[in-house]
C-alpha cells in the first residue's frame, strides 16, 4: 500500500500549475490528497487525475479584509482539520515558507510535515527544507520538497514542452487577478492591430471587468467562467500572450509558448514553465518585488513600458512559435 501524502496549495491558479508536476512525480509513489482552492476540481483530470482534492478556500489568501480574523470560517475550519486528521497521513508538504501551512500540516495530524521555515514555524515541522537560493524560481521550491520525498522531478526543460502541432492562433490575454499586475489595455490593442497587420489571426481574451472596453474597441472577446473553459481556448490556439497571472502558467501546461509581461513580480520568479517562454521585465522599483499592492497612485513598473520597445520581441516570439508548431 502506498503511504498517503498531505500537499499544501492553497492560493492562486498559476501556484497549483507550478506544483503540477511535483503531484504528478508523487501519485506514483504516494497516495495523495491535495488541499487547494476549488478550482483545482477543474485541473484534476487533465493533469493529476488520482489524487485527491480536499476543496478548501483558506481566509488568509483572500486578497481584502484577510486578517480579519473574526470573519474567519472558523466552523468549518475546525471540521476541515477533523477531516484530514482521520486520514492518518504519513506526511505532509507545503513549498511555501508560510507558518500557516505548517500548522495547518500538524494541526491535520500529519506524522512527518515537510516544509521551509519561516517565524520559527519549524516548531510545527518534523523536516526543515532548506531554501533555494533568492533569484530561483517558485519551482524550485517544490525539487527541493520532491528530493526530500525520494521523487525526481523534471528539469525546466523539460517541464510542459510540446513537440505537437498547434493552432496559428495567438491568444491576447489581458486579465490579472491583481490590477498592479495589468499591462494597460490600449497596449495589447496595438499588439492585437499590428499582429493582424502582420495577418497572424488573434482571439482576445479577457476579464469580465474588461469586456465593455474591448467590445467598444469593436472586438468580440471571450470572457471564460471558469478553468474548464479557459482550457477549451487554449488547446484551440498555437501562443499566448498576457499579463503575470494563472492563465500564463495554465498556458504553458497545456504546450503553449508565453510571452508575459511582469511589473511588480520578478520573471525569475514565476515565468510560465514553457521551455519557450518569454518574459518583458518591468521598470525597477525600491519596493519591487510586490505582492499584492503598490505604494504608488499607480505600479509604474508596469504602466511605463511602452508597446515600441516590445513590439519587436512580439512580432520575433510569435513568428518563431506558430512556425515551429506547424
Amino acid at each position: 500500500m502506498k503511504p498517503r501524502l498531505l500537499v499544501l496549495e492553497l492560493w492562486g491558479l498559476g501556484d497549483l500549475v507550478v506544483a503540477t508536476p511535483f503531484l504528478q512525480a508523487a501519485a506514483d509513489q504516494f497516495h495523495v490528497t491535495l488541499l487547494a482552492k476549488p478550482f483545482a476540481a477543474d485541473l484534476r483530470s487533465r493533469f493529476w487525475p488520482t489524487v485527491e482534492l480536499v476543496p478548501f478556500n483558506a481566509p488568509w489568501t483572500a486578497f481584502r479584509h484577510k486578517y480579519q480574523m473574526w470573519r474567519w470560517p472558523w466552523r468549518e475550519m475546525v471540521r476541515l482539520h477533523r477531516q484530514l486528521a482521520a486520514q492518518s497521513f504519513d506526511f505532509g508538504v507545503s513549498a511555501r515558507w508560510d507558518p500557516r501551512d505548517h500548522l495547518t500540516l500538524q494541526l491535520a495530524g500529519t506524522r512527518e510535515r515537510l516544509g521551509f521555515p519561516r517565524l520559527k514555524s519549524q516548531r510545527f515541522l518534523t523536516q526543515a527544507l532548506l531554501r533555494p537560493e533568492p533569484q530561483a524560481h517558485h519551482f524550485e521550491y517544490w525539487r527541493v520538497a520532491g528530493q526530500a520525498l525520494g521523487l525526481k522531478l523534471p528539469s525546466r526543460r523539460d517541464i510542459f514542452s510540446t513537440a505537437r502541432p498547434r493552432p496559428p492562433l495567438v491568444l491576447i490575454h489581458t486579465g490579472a487577478r491583481l490590477p498592479l499586475r495589468v499591462w494597460p489595455l490600449e497596449n495589447f490593442h496595438e499588439i492585437a492591430l499590428r499582429l493582424r497587420r502582420n495577418h497572424v489571426a488573434v482571439q482576445i481574451i479577457c476579464d469580465a471587468s474588461q469586456v465593455a472596453w474591448w467590445q467598444s474597441r469593436g472586438e468580440t472577446p471571450a470572457c471564460p467562467r471558469t478553468v474548464t473553459e479557459l482550457l477549451a481556448r487554449l488547446d484551440g490556439a498555437g501562443v499566448f500572450l498576457g499579463n503575470d497571472s494563472g492563465p500564463g502558467h495554465l498556458a504553458a501546461a497545456c504546450g503553449l509558448p508565453t510571452f508575459t509581461w511582469f511589473g511588480p513580480q520578478l520573471p525569475e520568479w514565476f515565468i510560465p514553465l514553457h521551455p519557450a517562454s518569454e518574459a518583458v521585465e518591468g521598470r525597477a522599483c525600491p519596493y519591487k518585488p510586490c505582492s499584492d499592492y503598490c505604494r504608488f497612485a499607480e505600479p509604474f513598473c508596469l504602466r511605463d513600458v511602452s508597446v515600441e520597445e516590445t513590439w519587436p520581441r512580439v512580432e520575433a516570439f510569435v513568428r518563431k512559435n506558430l512556425k515551429a508548431g506547424n
